[in-house]
C-alpha cells in the first residue's frame, strides 16, 4: 500500500465518518474504511429495504452504524468527516453548509482519490460521450498490456481501490458534472483530461449553465505543463453566458483535439477516404477505417478519434485498431439485446437526453420503433423531433414525459404528412408489450428514452436491465 494512503487510513482510526447517500460510491467505501477499524456511520433518507437487505447486512457485519429515514442528518453534528454523495449538490443542500460551519470536514469519493492516487490518471467528462470514450481508453490500454483501474461515473468506486494501485498502473475515471462541482484540490491532476463535448443539460440539479460549464471546466484548469488536453474540435465550449470560458483558453499543457468533420493540426480525425488518421507536429497515421469499428453510428467513430487522442503514445495503433474489431460496446448503450421473430431488440438506455436519441436514431439505417420517455431534467425536447419523424415509424411514449413529449412531436409541421404513429402508456411492460405487437420481420425496436429514469427506476441501469428482462422474457 502506498505510505500516503497508508497515512491517510490511519488518520481517520480516531475519527467518525459519515458517508451520506448510500449509492454505487458510498457502499464500497464505507466497507473499505469500515473493514480498517474505523467508525463509520451510513446516512440516507431511503430505507434498508431500498438500498438492499444484503448490503445493509454486509454493512452492519462490519461495524457499520445506520442512520436511515426522515430524521437521518441527525447525527451529522457528531461527525468528524463527511463524505457526500456525488449526487447530493453541495450549494442546494444548507447541511452541507452547516457542515462545514461546525469545522466538520465535507469531501467526496472522488476528492479523496485525485489527492492520494500514485498512479497516472485519464479523466474523462463531457456531456456525452464519455462513457463509452472512457472503456475505449481502458480498453485500448488493457490490450496493450497495462494494468488499468477503470471507475468512477461509470459505475464503480475507485477509493478502496488505492491499497492496490502501483505508480506504474493508470487509472481511467469517468467524471461526471456533480464529481467536478467540488474537485477544486487536483493539484496537477489529471495527467490527461478529456472533455468529449458541452451542451445545455442537467439544468435541474445545476443552479445555473454557468455553474455547469465551470464544473466541467475543473478538470484541466489545474493540470499542469506537462499534461495532456483533448477536447472536441467539433464543439463549441463556450456555451455558458461567459463566451469567454472557452476551454481552450483554460489548457495549461498542450491541447489535443478530435473531429469527424475536417482535419486538426494535434489529434485524431476522419478524413475524406473514412480513416480515422492520427496528426502531431506535421506527422500523420492512419489508425484505422471508419468500418473496422464493429459498433454502430457516427458518435462511435468520434468516441474512437476521442480515445486515439487520449491514449497515443501509451498504445500502439495496431492496438487500437484491433480494440475496434472486437469492443461490443459499452452496456445500456445501443446495446444488441435479442432478435425475436425477426425483430431486433436493442437498449440505449442511456439516452437520457435529446442529443444522444438522435445519435442513436443516426445509428440505424432504417425506420425503427422506438420507446421513449421518462422523469423530466428539464431538457428542451425539440431538438429530437425531426429525427424522430425522419428516422421512427412507431413511437411508444410511458413515463413521466410521455404528455410532453407527444405535444412537442404533434406541434412540429412535418408530424402531419410523416406517417408516424404514436401510442402513450404507462409503464415498460406495456410500451414493450405494444412494441412487440406491432413489429414485423425485419424491424428495430429500441428503447431511446431521452430522460432519466427516476420516475418508474432508481438509475437508467435499472431500466435497462428491466427491458432486457422483459425481452429476455418473450416466450419462442
Amino acid at each position: 500500500m502506498n505510505e500516503n494512503v497508508s497515512k491517510y487510513i490511519e488518520s481517520l482510526k480516531s475519527k467518525k465518518v459519515a458517508f451520506v447517500g448510500m449509492g454505487v460510491a458510498n457502499v464500497p467505501c464505507a466497507k473499505w474504511l469500515a473493514s480498517k477499524g474505523i467508525e463509520v456511520y451510513a446516512c440516507d433518507r431511503r430505507d434498508k429495504e431500498y438500498i438492499g437487505t444484503d448490503i445493509c447486512d454486509e454493512l452492519e457485519n462490519l461495524g457499520v452504524n445506520f442512520s436511515l429515514g426522515d430524521n437521518y442528518l441527525e447525527i451529522l453534528p457528531k461527525m468528524d468527516i463527511v463524505f457526500r454523495s456525488h449526487g447530493i449538490l453541495p450549494f442546494q443542500n444548507k447541511w452541507v453548509g452547516e457542515c462545514i460551519e461546525r469545522g466538520q470536514k465535507v469531501t467526496t469519493e472522488m476528492e479523496v482519490f485525485f489527492s492520494l492516487c500514485p498512479s497516472k490518471i485519464i479523466a474523462v467528462t463531457g456531456s456525452n460521450g464519455k462513457t463509452t470514450t472512457t472503456t475505449l481508453i481502458s480498453e485500448m490500454l488493457k490490450a496493450e498490456g497495462k494494468t488499468v483501474y477503470l471507475g468512477g461515473n461509470i459505475g464503480k468506486a475507485l477509493m478502496p481501490e488505492l491499497e492496490n494501485i502501483k505508480d506504474s498502473d493508470i487509472a481511467v475515471v469517468e467524471l461526471s458534472s456533480f464529481q467536478l462541482l467540488t474537485m477544486g484540490n487536483m493539484v496537477n491532476k489529471p495527467d490527461i483530461a478529456v472533455v468529449t463535448n458541452i451542451e445545455s443539460t442537467h439544468l435541474d440539479h445545476h443552479i445555473s449553465l454557468d455553474e455547469y460549464v465551470d464544473a466541467k471546466r475543473n478538470i484541466l484548469i489545474y493540470q499542469n505543463q506537462n499534461a495532456r488536453t483533448v477536447l472536441n474540435a467539433d464543439c463549441d465550449y463556450s456555451i455558458g453566458n461567459k463566451v469567454y470560458h472557452d476551454m481552450r483558453f483554460d489548457v495549461r499543457g498542450k491541447l489535443y483535439q478530435f473531429s469527424i468533420k475536417h482535419k486538426v493540426e494535434n489529434g485524431a480525425y476522419l478524413n475524406e477516404n473514412n480513416n480515422i488518421v492520427y496528426s502531431e507536429n506535421g506527422n500523420e497515421t492512419v489508425v484505422m477505417n471508419k468500418n473496422d469499428i464493429i459498433i454502430p453510428g457516427m458518435h462511435n467513430v468520434e468516441n474512437y478519434c476521442t480515445a486515439i487522442a487520449a491514449v497515443w503514445g501509451l498504445v500502439k495503433p495496431e492496438t487500437m485498431k484491433k480494440v475496434a474489431n472486437t469492443f461490443g460496446g459499452v452496456e445500456h448503450r445501443i446495446e444488441f439485446v435479442r432478435e425475436y421473430n425477426g425483430v431486433k431488440y436493442y437498449n440505449d438506455s442511456i439516452a437520457t437526453s435529446p442529443s444522444r436519441v438522435i445519435s442513436g436514431l443516426k445509428a440505424f439505417n432504417q425506420k425503427i420503433i422506438m420507446i421513449c420517455g421518462g422523469s423530466d431534467k428539464g431538457n428542451d425536447m425539440s431538438e429530437m423531433v425531426p429525427y424522430i419523424i425522419d428516422k421512427v415509424k412507431l413511437l411508444v411514449l410511458n413515463g413521466a414525459t410521455a404528455d410532453k413529449i407527444y405535444e412537442c412531436v404533434i406541434s412540429n409541421p412535418n408530424y402531419k404528412n410523416s406517417g408516424l404513429e404514436i401510442i402513450k402508456t404507462d409503464t415498460m411492460q406495456n410500451a414493450l408489450q405494444f412494441a412487440k405487437d406491432n413489429a414485423v420481420k425485419g424491424d428495430i425496436v429500441s428503447l431511446c428514452p431521452a430522460c432519466p429514469a427516476f420516475d418508474q427506476f432508481k438509475t437508467f441501469e435499472y431500466r435497462g436491465r428491466e427491458f432486457k428482462k422483459i425481452v429476455n422474457g418473450f416466450d419462442d
